[in-house]
Protein backbone atom coordinates (compact mmCIF):
# COMPACT_ATOMS: atom_id res chain seq x y z
CA UNK A 1 0.00 0.00 0.00
CA UNK A 2 1.52 3.58 -0.96
CA UNK A 3 1.78 5.43 2.17
CA UNK A 4 0.26 9.50 2.84
CA UNK A 5 3.51 11.74 1.92
CA UNK A 6 3.42 13.70 5.61
CA UNK A 7 4.66 16.76 4.14
CA UNK A 8 2.14 17.15 1.58
CA UNK A 9 -0.87 15.87 3.84
CA UNK A 10 -1.51 18.95 5.41
CA UNK A 11 -4.01 20.41 4.30
CA UNK A 12 -2.61 24.30 3.08
CA UNK A 13 0.03 22.17 1.49
CA UNK A 14 -2.43 20.12 -0.14
CA UNK A 15 -4.11 23.01 -1.52
CA UNK A 16 -0.74 24.23 -2.69
CA UNK A 17 -0.23 21.13 -4.46
CA UNK A 18 -4.05 20.32 -5.97
CA UNK A 19 -3.62 23.81 -7.48
CA UNK A 20 0.51 23.43 -9.22
CA UNK A 21 -0.06 19.79 -10.56
CA UNK A 22 -3.17 21.45 -12.49
CA UNK A 23 -0.05 23.65 -14.41
CA UNK A 24 1.39 22.62 -17.39
CA UNK A 25 5.11 21.81 -17.40
CA UNK A 26 7.10 24.77 -17.14
CA UNK A 27 4.13 26.87 -15.76
CA UNK A 28 4.13 28.97 -13.08
CA UNK A 29 1.54 31.51 -10.91
CA UNK A 30 2.25 33.82 -8.79
CA UNK A 31 2.87 34.35 -5.11
CA UNK A 32 -0.20 36.64 -4.68
CA UNK A 33 -2.47 34.88 -7.27
CA UNK A 34 -2.25 31.65 -4.96
CA UNK A 35 -2.18 33.19 -1.97
CA UNK A 36 -5.79 35.17 -3.13
CA UNK A 37 -6.77 31.16 -4.09
CA UNK A 38 -5.68 30.13 -0.89
CA UNK A 39 -7.66 32.79 1.43
CA UNK A 40 -4.37 32.10 3.75
CA UNK A 41 -1.27 35.38 5.15
CA UNK A 42 1.70 36.03 3.10
CA UNK A 43 3.40 34.67 6.05
CA UNK A 44 1.32 31.21 6.32
CA UNK A 45 1.72 30.64 2.12
CA UNK A 46 5.66 31.69 3.10
CA UNK A 47 5.96 28.94 5.99
CA UNK A 48 4.28 26.04 3.61
CA UNK A 49 5.81 27.37 0.52
CA UNK A 50 9.26 27.36 2.52
CA UNK A 51 8.57 23.54 3.73
CA UNK A 52 7.60 22.21 0.16
CA UNK A 53 10.52 23.89 -1.52
CA UNK A 54 12.88 21.97 1.09
CA UNK A 55 11.13 18.84 0.51
CA UNK A 56 12.17 19.59 -3.40
CA UNK A 57 8.28 19.79 -4.48
CA UNK A 58 8.17 23.01 -5.57
CA UNK A 59 10.37 25.16 -6.90
CA UNK A 60 10.28 29.34 -6.54
CA UNK A 61 11.56 31.87 -9.44
CA UNK A 62 12.07 35.28 -7.69
CA UNK A 63 12.33 38.15 -10.30
CA UNK A 64 11.13 41.93 -10.16
CA UNK A 65 8.86 42.88 -12.92
CA UNK A 66 8.46 47.78 -12.73
CA UNK A 67 10.70 47.25 -10.08
CA UNK A 68 8.50 45.05 -8.10
CA UNK A 69 9.80 41.60 -6.33
CA UNK A 70 7.60 38.60 -7.91
CA UNK A 71 8.15 34.60 -6.53
CA UNK A 72 6.77 32.22 -8.97
CA UNK A 73 6.13 29.23 -7.82
CA UNK A 74 5.18 25.79 -9.80
CA UNK A 75 5.33 22.09 -9.07
CA UNK A 76 8.83 20.18 -9.42
CA UNK A 77 8.63 16.69 -11.67
CA UNK A 78 9.09 14.92 -8.06
CA UNK A 79 6.35 16.95 -6.70
CA UNK A 80 4.25 16.30 -9.71
CA UNK A 81 5.13 12.72 -8.50
CA UNK A 82 4.61 12.49 -5.02
CA UNK A 83 1.46 14.01 -5.29
CA UNK A 84 0.22 11.66 -7.90
CA UNK A 85 1.44 8.64 -4.76
CA UNK A 86 -0.54 11.04 -2.49
CA UNK A 87 -3.81 10.91 -4.19
CA UNK A 88 -3.37 7.23 -4.81
CA UNK A 89 -2.95 6.64 -0.95
CA UNK A 90 -6.20 8.86 -0.11
CA UNK A 91 -8.41 6.97 -3.31
CA UNK A 92 -7.23 3.38 -1.50
CA UNK A 93 -7.52 4.44 2.02
CA UNK A 94 -11.59 5.52 0.38
CA UNK A 95 -12.18 2.61 -1.41
CA UNK A 96 -11.14 0.14 1.52
CA UNK A 97 -14.14 1.41 3.43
Amino acid sequence: MVELNEVIHQPVRLRIMAALVTLDYGDEVDFTYLRELLHVTDGNLGAHLRKLEEAGFISLNKTFVERKPRTYIAATAEGRRVFQEHVAALESILKSK
